[in-house]
């Protein structure tokens, strides 16, 4: 999993913990007109919970099978990877040196 989508889904874990926060804040205010939004908001996270777990699940997987090709493909033809590494390295230095 790349340090974006990890960065995302810590995002999203905060979000949801401010969340529940915010229902047990409102649970101590007793007023009639925030039940429809509390009961809305709860079931919401209630929701979003196990499909942040399931979407987290999913990328995790495809980030280990992809590592897992890239390793089989390597290990199958290792001259070939060593070429496409040399000329990614080539061009990353070309760039570099024009700035």
């Amino acid at each position: 999993m790349s340090d974006a989508t990890r960065k995302v889904v810590a995002d999203l874990r905060i979000l949801l913990s401010d969340a529940e926060d915010l229902l047990k804040a409102m649970a101590a205010d007793g007023g009639e007109k925030f039940a429809g939004v509390r009961a809305r908001l709860q079931q919401t996270v209630a929701e979003v919970r196990p499909r942040l777990a399931a979407a987290e699940a999913a990328l995790e997987a495809k980030a280990r099978a992809a590592a897992k090709t890239t390793d089989d493909y390597v290990h199958a033809k290792p001259w070939t990877a060593v070429g496409i590494a040399a000329g990614v390295g080539l061009v990353i230095g070309m760039i570099a040196s024009r700035r």
